[in-house]
C-alpha cells in the first residue's frame, strides 16, 4: 500500500496517553538490575517534566536536546518532550564531546536533558544558546545550568507547583498531552555519519506514527501488553526508538534497558533472564554470538560428520536450532535485523538450520523503516518488500538485473534536513522520491536486494562497477578477519583488516605466523571474485575499526588511509 498524501493518521501523542491510561498498573520501563517504574510512575514523571518545560519558558515547537545511556529516565524525558509539544532531538551519547556540542548548537535547543556519564565530557560554554541543563539521571532533575531565572525557578519550585496542580494524587484522568498533527515536527534526530557528517533529520509525527502502526502490523499476534522487550539498540537512533521503545509504549509492553555495551555476553544473560518476545538487532551482535557460541561448537569433528549423514542431519539442524533460540530467551517470534549487511555465511547458517529471523532495511530518514518481510516468507539475501504506506523502485534501466538507486517515497520518508536546503533537495526530488544512496536490485514478487552503497561504489580501471561490500562479505568470512574494509588507491585495492587479538591469541599465531595466514587468505579470496575486483594486498590494522553507535564502520574514515 503506497502513501495517501490526504491520509489522516491519529496522534501518536494520544496512543501514548491511552496506552498509559489502559495500563496504569503495569511494568513500563525497567533499567536492567535497577529501578523498574510502572506506567503511572512515567505519568507523573511526565508531568514533573511538562511543568520544568512550561516554567523555563519552553514554546510548542521549540528544541529539547536528550543526551544520554539508554535508560528509563532516557525514554522518559523523551515522552515529556513529545507530548508537551516541544520538538525532541536525540542525541547519541558515543558522539565525541565536540560533537555533542556542534548538534546541539545546532539544533538550537533550548534546554538538555544530559546523563550523568556524559555530562563531565561536555562544556556548557561550548553549547551557549542553551538556557538550562538538567541532570537526567534521578527525579530531583537537578539544575546544572541555568541561564535565565525561569529555569532556576522551574526546577527550585518544581515539588511546589506539581503540588498546587495536583495537591491530592496523580491520576490517570489528570493526563492531558499535546494533540500533534501529521506534518507536524516531531523529532529532529542526527544521523551516525558513516558515510559523512551528522544531518539533522527532520521527522513529522506521521512518520512516527506509521512506523509504529507497521510494528503493530508485524508484532500484532506476538507481542501483548505486560511483555519483555529488551532494548539494545541506541534510543537515540531511530531503529532502536521505534522498535524497542515507541510502540511498546504504545500498547502496554514492558520494555527493560541494557543500559551497558552489548557485548554477548552481556546479551546472552539479559535473553536468559527476561526471555524478551521479540530480538531487535544489528547483524554484527548476531554475527558475533553466532561465531562465538555456536560455530565452535559445530565443528566438532562429530558433529560435521552428522551434518553430512542424510538420517542425521535433520536432527542435527534442530538440535542446533534450538540452541540458538535457547540463546536468545527462547520466547522470541522473529529476530529482526537491520541497519547492515549481514555476512552471507552467517545468513546461509541461519536460513539452512530454519531460525527464525528476517532483514529488515531502512533509514534514519524515513523513521527507520523501508522494507520487510516476516521470517517464514523472508527470501535469503533480500531486505524484503516496501512496507505498509510506502513504495520502492529502483532507479535502473533493468531493476531485477542491473543495479540502480533505491528509491523510497511515502508516509515514513522525512519532512527534509534541517537548515540544508541544498542537501534536502539533492536527497528528495520533486516527486517526493526519497534517495536512498544505496545500491540494489528488485525481484519479480517485489524482494529488494542491497548491493552497496552508491558513495561506496568503486570503479575498476576498464569502467566495471565494483561494491566493496561484497568482497569484504567474502573476506570477512576467511581465517582470523574479524573486521575488514576494501579502499581504492589508484587502481587497485587493497584491504585492511582487524584481527581480533583473543582470537589470534587462542589460534597461537605469532605475528609472522598471522602475516602469513593474511597471504593465504589474500590467495583464497582472489581465486574466488572476478579479475577486475582482485585486491592486491591485505593491510593488518593495529585496532578496531571506529563505528557509529548502530555499529556501522565509518568507512570514509579509512578511504584515504596510508601506511609504512
Amino acid at each position: 500500500m503506497s502513501y495517501n498524501p490526504n491520509f489522516e493518521c491519529p496522534s501518536l501523542n494520544l496512543l501514548i496517553q491511552k496506552s498509559i491510561e489502559e495500563h496504569w498498573d503495569l511494568d513500563a520501563l525497567t533499567d536492567y538490575g535497577a529501578q523498574t517504574f510502572r506506567y503511572k510512575d512515567v505519568a507523573r514523571i511526565i508531568e514533573k517534566l511538562h511543568i520544568i518545560l512550561e516554567a523555563s519558558g519552553v514554546q510548542k515547537g521549540d528544541k529539547v536536546a536528550i543526551c544520554g545511556r539508554n535508560s528509563a529516565r532516557w525514554g522518559i524525558a523523551f515522552l515529556a518532550t513529545l507530548t508537551y509539544g516541544a520538538v525532541a532531538v536525540p542525541i547519541l551519547h558515543e558522539f565525541h564531546p565536540e560533537q555533542i556540542h556542534d548538534l546541539v548548537n545546532h539544533s538550537e535547543a533550548k534546554l538538555l536533558f544530559v546523563g550523568d556519564q556524559v555530562w563531565p565530557k561536555i562544556d556548557a560554554e561550548k553549547m551557549p544558546g542553551l538556557e538550562g541543563v538538567f541532570s537526567n539521571s534521578s527525579d530531583e532533575y537537578k539544575i546544572l545550568v541555568a541561564r535565565t531565572e525561569k529555569v532556576k525557578f522551574a526546577r527550585e519550585n518544581l515539588n511546589r507547583l506539581f503540588g498546587e496542580r495536583y495537591p491530592m494524587n496523580f491520576r490517570a484522568k489528570d493526563i492531558s498531552y499535546h494533540v500533534d498533527k501529521p506534518n507536524e515536527l516531531a523529532v529532529l534526530n542526527y544521523t551516525s555519519g558513516t558515510t559523512s557528517n551528522s544531518k539533522g533529520v527532520m521527522l513529522p509525527y506521521r512518520a512516527l506514527w506509521s512506523n509504529v502502526d507497521f510494528a503493530d502490523q508485524v508484532y500484532h499476534d506476538h507481542v501483548n501488553k505486560g511483555d519483555n522487550v529488551v532494548s539494545i539498540l541506541p534510543t537515540a537512533h531511530m531503529y532502536g526508538m521505534a522498535f524497542e521503545f515507541l510502540y511498546e509504549m504504545c500498547i502496554g509492553a514492558h520494555v527493560t534497558f541494557l543500559g551497558k555495551t552489548p557485548s554477548p555476553t552481556v546479551m546472552l544473560k539479559a535473553f536468559s533472564d527476561l526471555r524478551p518476545k521479540v530480538v531487535i538487532a544489528v547483524p554484527l551482535l548476531i554475527e558475533k554470538i553466532v561465531r562465538k557460541a555456536i560455530f565452535p561448537k559445530i565443528k566438532a569433528p562429530a558433529i560435521r560428520l552428522a551434518l553430512m549423514t542424510p538420517l542425521l542431519r535433520d536432527r542435527v539442524k534442530l538440535n542446533i536450532r534450538r540452541k540458538m533460540q535457547k540463546a536468545f530467551g527462547d520466547n522470541f517470534f522473529e529476530i529482526i535485523v537491520g541497519g547492515a549487511a549481514m555476512n552471507q555465511d552467517i545468513e546461509t547458517f541461519l536460513k539452512g538450520i530454519g531460525f527464525n529471523y528476517t532483514i529488515g532495511y531502512g533509514a534514519t530518514e524515513c523513521a527507520p523503516i523501508i522494507c520487510y518481510a516476516p521470517w517464514n516468507k523472508f527470501r535469503k539475501g533480500s531486505c524484503g518488500k516496501a512496507a505498509p504506506r510506502m513504495e520502492v523502485r529502483i532507479d535502473s534501466r533493468d531493476p531485477q538485473n542491473v543495479p540502480g538507486e533505491i528509491l523510497a517515497r511515502g508516509m515514513n520518508v522525512m519532512l527534509g534536513y534541517y537548515k540544508n536546503d541544498e542537501a534536502t533537495a539533492a536527497t528528495i526530488d520533486s516527486e517526493g522520491w526519497y534517495h536512498t544512496g544505496d545500491l540494489g536490485i528488485i525481484d519479480a514478487e517485489g524482494n529488494v536486494f542491497i548491493k552497496g552503497r552508491s558513495k561506496n561504489m568503486l570503479l575498476g580501471a576498464n569502467g566495471q562497477n565494483i561494491y566493496p561490500e561484497e568482497i569484504e562479505d567474502k573476506l570477512s568470512s576467511l581465517p582470523y578477519v574479524t573486521e575488514c574494509v576494501v579502499i581504492q588507491k589508484g587502481d587497485k585495492l587493497y584491504g585492511l583488516v582487524y584481527a581480533d587479538p583473543d582470537e589470534v591469541r587462542k589460534g597461537g599465531l605469532t605475528p609472522e605466523a598471522l602475516d602469513r595466514q593474511m597471504e593465504l587468505n589474500l590467495q583464497e579470496l582472489n581465486q574466488i571474485i572476478p579479475v577486475y575486483a582482485r585486491l592486491q594486498a591485505l593491510k593488518l590494522m593495529p585496532e578496531e575499526f571506529e563505528k557509529t553507535p548502530k555499529k556501522s564502520i565509518k568507512r570514509y574514515k579509512y578511504m584515504n588511509y596510508t601506511w609504512e
